[in-house]
């Protein structure tokens, strides 16, 4: 095997971040082979600098298996894909500065605004925000950073009418599935990026920063727990 450069981890974690970014999309392993190959050597180099065992038994397999193309459902295959660059982007975080946490200060709106863009843009099959407070405002400024083949859900509860007028707009002009319910019992904000991470917000996504500090917080510890709690409210949820 030849021997590779060692990147020091905070290079790495920005490369294996711009690999989620710029995954291909659902039906390009499939149509658009061409699109995909050199997406796929990068992200088994990458891969390969993180962790050289992990990559010949867990991701190299499945790099094989995408590079053949043709007509085929790759769905499931590229979203183990994800789950394991998702898994290397967080080892790296951790070692580099622990799970995200941050303080934002009243009035810094555009620095709230921007580290949750970043969330969402980093989404590649699955969307899920908690807040009970979602309304148009929040439509019109986060989900045109969805990427395009990600499902969003929104599980809210006080502004419903305004939510269902302007999901209704979004989502016929856009390819981007958006699905909202309603739920009793829930006072927190949430946003879970593929079903692989989660993050707290202390204020409203629409509201964060206006007026009092707040902050942005991943959930690792109890990831599982907290994830089960609104996955059960979502699937008891009323549709809007």
């Amino acid at each position: 095997m030849p021997h590779m450069t060692e990147l020091p981890p905070d290079q790495l974690a920005l490369e294996i971040e711009d690999l989620i970014r710029t995954m291909p999309g659902p039906r390009d392993f499939s149509v658009n082979p061409d699109k995909c190959l050199p997406w796929l050597g990068r992200a088994n180099a990458a891969m390969r600098a993180w962790d050289t065992v992990q990559s010949l038994i867990h991701f190299e397999p499945l790099v094989r298996t995408v590079s053949t193309g043709g007509n085929f459902d790759f769905s499931a295959t590229r979203r183990n894909v994800l789950v394991q660059l998702h898994q290397a982007q967080s080892d790296l975080r951790f070692r580099i500065t622990g799970p995200l946490s941050l303080g934002i200060d009243s009035g810094r709106v555009f620095d709230y605004f921007d580290e949750v863009r970043k969330l969402v843009e980093s989404a590649k099959a699955d969307l899920l925000f908690v807040d009970p407070f979602l309304d148009a405002e929040f439509v019109s400024r986060y989900l045109p950073h969805v990427p395009d083949g990600t499902a969003v859900r929104l599980l809210a509860r006080e502004r419903m009418a305004s939510l269902k007028s302007a999901v209704a707009a979004f989502s016929a002009q856009n390819n981007i599935v958006v699905e909202a319910r309603s739920a009793a019992g829930f006072h927190d904000r949430y946003i879970f990026v593929d079903g692989l991470a989660c993050y707290q917000s202390g204020a409203s996504f629409k509201d964060g920063a206006k007026k009092t500090p707040t902050t942005l917080t991943q959930i690792t510890d109890a990831f599982a727990v907290v994830q089960s709690t609104y996955e059960n409210l979502w699937a008891q949820g009323t549709p809007a």
